[in-house]
């Protein structure tokens, strides 16, 4: 992204700042950089939009300008009201475009799967992100899968996924991304047929799978 966005310091702080700076259609934020103090900023609440509603999202390279001085920058986090969905405050990081970085990039599943289409089972999206480092010019949109061949109880893993050049995967390669399952209440139809006539056997624990809490953002000023 070629976006520059024009801001400018701030030297305005507490609840009361931050909300006559919300007023005007703009948002406190900070800069922080590698070896260098943060910068506290004002930045225009539309340009933040643009930049999360964007292909590559909070993976978006974008430049900062105030005053004099111009910085390659990335959002690392935002603050976004859980009732009204307004953003509220981002922070930025300072990005060395010769450094690699690490960063999620999302997996997008690709064609229908086999053991879905014809075999009866449903895809199990169990990863949705996997993390890689690059360089941060490198930085891909989003990770195709391809599941199309996929049969029954057969899944992908994050080795599959090729990775282009220059782009190292972070994550182990044995992390299961998409897997195509019985449904469940097969599943039981099935354990029932097999308890017909056979003695019982000793249950077996329980596996329980626990689902992804979303990581709440910190409160900010």
């Amino acid at each position: 992204m070629s976006l520059v966005i024009v801001t400018e310091k701030r030297d305005a702080f507490g609840k009361n700042a931050s909300y006559r700076i919300r007023q005007t259609g703009r948002i406190p934020a900070i800069l922080y950089g590698e070896g260098k103090d943060s910068t506290a900023l004002v930045l225009s609440k539309k340009d933040v939009i643009q930049i999360i509603k964007s292909d590559l999202g909070l993976n978006s390279l974008f430049k900062i300008s105030f005053g004099s001085e111009e910085r390659d920058v990335m959002i690392k986090d935002v603050q976004i009201d859980a009732i009204t969905d307004e953003v509220l405050h981002a922070d930025l990081i300072q990005i060395d475009m010769t450094k690699s970085i690490r960063v999620a990039v999302p997996v997008e599943l690709v064609g229908e799967a086999v053991g879905v289409k014809t075999e009866g089972g449903f895809i199990d999206f169990m990863t949705r992100e996997l993390t890689i480092e690059c360089l941060p010019s490198l930085i891909p949109e989003h990770f195709a899968v391809d599941v199309t061949s996929l049969h029954l109880h057969q899944s992908i893993k994050a080795g599959d996924v090729a990775m282009p050049e220059g782009i190292k995967l972070i994550n182990e390669p044995g992390v299961v991304i998409a897997l195509v399952q019985m449904p469940a209440e097969e599943k039981a139809e099935v354990a029932a047929v097999v308890e017909e006539g056979v003695e019982a056997a000793p249950a077996e624990p329980e596996v329980i799978k626990k689902e992804r809490a979303e990581k709440e953002p910190e409160a900010k000023e």
